[in-house]
């Protein structure tokens, strides 16, 4: 999953919550415009951010290995 598809989910789990952007910022110490960016594709967050706003929207980060091509 690309950072770009992250923020698309991120931004439609918060709007399905009814969560604005303002309030889901506060809520996970991050300013407004960090937000902003993971939303858009543009930032490259952290896992700490990304679980941060995980947690708070009612998500979930998960790793997995990949399968090998045969």
């Amino acid at each position: 999953m690309t950072v770009s598809e992250i923020g698309v989910q991120i931004k439609e789990r918060r709007k399905i919550l009814r969560i604005t952007q303002p309030d889901l910022a506060e809520m996970a110490e991050i300013s407004i415009n960090t937000l902003y960016k993971v939303e858009r594709g543009q930032a490259n967050p952290t896992v700490e951010i990304l679980n941060k706003i995980a947690d708070i929207l009612g998500m979930e980060l998960k790793l997995e290995v990949k399968q090998p091509k045969l």
